[in-house]
């Protein structure tokens, strides 16, 4: 469902992104990840349409997002890292707002029962401006699931959230896969990952420098057996740091 083919982004002399490659599958939850700067956020947003590539392709489904951004975005929900909401309205006319975007009609009975499920039904016909920033994390994971998306892009799912918010996204973005949801999730939280992922890859200054199970990260650290956080701090130097 995500295809990235030599996908590159550059800012001058600054190489971002540097020819990239993936291939994601329908149903299946898979982990992006690197450290800080690493370009984790740039590819991101070029999957989501929001920043266009220097080279390459990013393939939705079966849309190219430069060629058919409007296709592609009709089948995508994408969840950034800092959510943005109107404060001024409540969460029912933000999610109505929403709704017209993707042109969907009646959606009255949809947007009560996203609003459940997140815990947020009791605060409806609030004002933005009085919500947690766990509460409008929410909030925008409801929103693009509105119009049920076959791919879903988050980025750092989990900040904000107390415990029982992230055990209730962990639990509805594996529903989701379960019905055949592509879920492409980048994220500092290794243990997430590592409950949740079939596949990850890494990326460091710009390039993949590993993908696969964790037990073929493990292996490739020379590491089998061990957990994600090490793997991940061998494979991008940083045991290093640690080491010194």
């Amino acid at each position: 469902m995500i295809k990235l083919t030599n996908l590159t982004k550059i800012y001058g002399k600054l190489t971002a992104v540097n020819h990239i490659n993936l291939d994601v599958g329908s149903g299946e939850i898979f982990g992006f990840l690197g450290p800080n700067g690493a370009g984790k956020t740039t590819t991101i947003r070029m999957i989501a349409g929001l920043l266009q590539p220097t080279e390459g392709t990013a393939v939705i489904g079966e849309y190219d997002i430069q060629r058919e951004a409007i296709q592609a975005k009709a089948i995508t929900g994408f969840i950034p890292d800092r959510p943005y909401i109107y404060d001024k309205l409540t969460a029912t006319e933000f999610m109505h707002f929403t709704a017209s975007l993707y042109d969907l009609t009646d959606a009255k009975n949809r947007i009560i029962g996203l609003l459940e499920l997140f815990g947020l039904v009791d605060w409806m016909d609030e004002l933005v401006e009085n919500y947690s920033h766990g509460m409008k994390q929410r909030l925008v994971m409801a929103s693009a699931l509105l119009h049920e998306p076959r791919v879903l892009v988050v980025d750092e799912p989990m900040v904000g959230l107390d415990p029982r918010g992230a055990r209730l996204v962990k639990d509805i973005f594996k529903d989701l896969a379960s019905k055949g949801v592509t879920v492409f999730m980048s994220t500092h939280t290794l243990e997430i990952v590592e409950q949740m992922c079939s596949r990850v890859a890494i990326i460091n200054q710009g390039n993949i420098i590993a993908q696969g199970s964790v037990q073929d990260l493990g292996r490739m650290a020379r590491m089998q057996d061990s957990h994600l956080e090490p793997i991940f701090l061998r494979l991008t130097g940083g045991d290093e740091v640690l080491d010194s």
